[in-house]
């Protein structure tokens, strides 16, 4: 892996950011897929959300069997950040840049796990449950699908969540190195439940799902 040649390649893309770090320092809770199952819209609806992408037990293997990631965000200004139509249009471009990065480690010998914003927007609808995923080479599942609290990376990155009113952030996971298999995650006995737990989350990350959710099935 040629780092130096790597970030030269990265440095000529609209990134805001990005971060090599280890997977073995994520943070994986619970208390995330509760949101998800609970305030997101999109749950059972997609390969890229839950339950399709497994428990956060077996989410967590998959992101663990690589021993690096390398975090990417984005910055994009919007007239008016409410707009969640507007909001959501700008991750095509982030999508881009994601592929375009996979692109680059894959050309270094890397094999990659993917994870990036939201729920998958490729298809108009997608096939899930009743058929396989049209495009699984596309595909990327949603970092918080994984039970991810990216809100705590972002934080120990110095990457604020926010950068104001009207400017949307996004992030993508993209983990690399030599798949090995690792035994899955088992809690501590003593891990607080999800549903008693889920309101000592940032509200940025309880905000966003549920508006996310919501723009993706109106009532």
């Amino acid at each position: 892996m040629n780092y130096d040649r790597l970030e030269t390649e990265l440095a000529s893309l609209p990134l805001y950011g990005y971060f090599f770090l280890k997977t073995r320092d994520l943070t994986f809770t619970e208390r995330v897929r509760w949101i998800c199952r609970h305030e997101c819209q999109m749950y059972g609806k997609t390969w890229a959300c839950p339950p399709a992408v497994g428990s956060v037990e077996d989410c967590r293997a998959k992101c663990l069997a690589y021993p690096n990631y390398l975090l990417i965000c984005t910055v994009t200004e919007v007239d008016d950040i409410a707009d969640i139509t507007a909001t959501l249009a700008t991750r095509a471009e982030h999508e881009a840049v994601t592929r375009r990065v996979e692109a680059l480690i894959r050309a270094e010998g890397q094999e990659i796990y993917t994870l990036s914003t939201e729920a998958c927007a490729i298809c108009e609808s997608c096939a899930y449950p009743s058929g396989p995923c049209r495009h699984p080479e596309q595909m990327h599942p949603c970092i918080e699908s994984h039970g991810i609290l990216l809100t705590q990376t972002a934080e120990e990155c110095g990457v604020p969540f926010q950068y104001g009113d009207n400017v949307v952030t996004w992030f993508s996971m993209i983990s690399f190195g030599r798949p090995q298999v690792r035994p899955r995650h088992r809690p501590p006995k003593n891990e607080p439940g999800a549903a008693s737990d889920w309101r000592r989350l940032p509200w940025e990350t309880i905000l966003l799902c549920s508006l996310l959710g919501k723009a993706r099935h109106p009532a």
